[in-house]
């Protein structure tokens, strides 16, 4: 994960050294776009770099569940500053058009800015695989921030190739804005996920998932269960879930049969997973939760 981080970082100083080359000589609206992305996909990646670090550091006393969650402040970090370059992209395009459209070299400038997109590409690709096979949030999502900026560069690259062929410049600024709303849909994904992240917001199919393999696994033991929750940590899924016995059933063998399910969920979710389980017995487990919600009612 740290290989593909560094990657991330030399790259970005690579790409954004190359479109404002590319700006210089063509004074292109929508390389200028291209490059002020650029700026701040450097932003996000050097907050990434330092948010992998930092959820890579084991628990402590102020810290007993690690810094694993620090992924979602980071997907978060990221989506804002895609946005807000989207907001400069719209205002240099608009202020470039209105002040009049000069462009120049451009076959130069455009070969420059496809040459960025194909790395970009391949790079953006590389990050999200990394990312998906460590169940990183962090890796993925400046992968998918990578990617947009491979977006940015393949648009910006389409609006010259129009203006060259038809020789109408405002071809330019109109690339920018559709580049700009495109990266700005991007943005505002990474944000949604950032909060649902730090909300725990629980997906229906993970949870669907994780109910399904414990129905695998409790029905031969013969062991009901109920109360099945989880949250993500951005890297480690965490489930939690009642597992009833009867009310004879000693108590380790009940916890040797919790201790077996824990053990062969993780293995069957084939993710990093933390498994926590709470031991009731099944003649008065209801009568108990309802003492517990509502004390006092018959």
């Amino acid at each position: 994960m740290r290989s593909a981080m560094s990657l991330s970082l030399a790259v970005g100083l690579l790409m954004l050294a190359g479109k404002t080359s590319a700006w210089w000589l063509t004074g292109s609206a929508a390389i200028l776009s291209d490059a002020a992305e650029s700026v701040v996909h450097m932003a996000g990646v050097g907050f990434a770099a330092f948010s992998l670090w930092l959820s890579g550091r084991p628990a402590n006393d102020k810290f007993p569940f690690g810094y694993e969650r620090v992924a979602f402040f980071s997907a978060g970090f990221e989506g804002a500053l895609i946005m807000m370059a989207a907001v400069a992209i719209i205002w240099a395009a608009a202020r470039k058009w209105l002040a009049g459209l000069t462009l120049e070299n451009l076959g130069a400038g455009t070969l420059l800015v496809a040459g960025a997109a194909l790395v970009n590409l391949a790079l953006g690709l590389h990050l999200i695989r990394i990312g998906r096979r460590t169940h990183s949030l962090i890796l993925e999502a400046n992968g998918k921030h990578v990617l947009t900026d491979c977006w940015t560069s393949l648009g910006v690259v389409g609006g010259l190739a129009l203006v060259m062929l038809t020789g109408w410049k405002p071809f330019d600024p109109l690339c920018a804005f559709g580049v700009a709303l495109n990266i700005l849909w991007t943005g505002g994904r990474l944000a949604w996920r950032s909060v649902s992240g730090l909300m725990d917001y629980s997906d229906p199919g993970v949870l669907r998932e994780v109910e399904a393999q414990l129905e695998r696994i409790a029905r031969p033991l013969e062991v009901r269960y109920h109360g099945v929750r989880i949250r993500h940590t951005g890297y480690r899924l965490i489930v939690h879930v009642h597992l009833l016995f009867p009310y004879q059933t000693p108590l380790g063998e009940a916890h040797r049969l919790a201790t077996e399910i824990e053990q062969t969920l993780r293995e069957l979710l084939g993710a990093p997973v933390e498994v926590v389980t709470h031991l009731e017995a099944v003649e008065d487990h209801a009568e108990v939760h309802r003492e517990k919600h509502f004390p006092g009612e018959p």
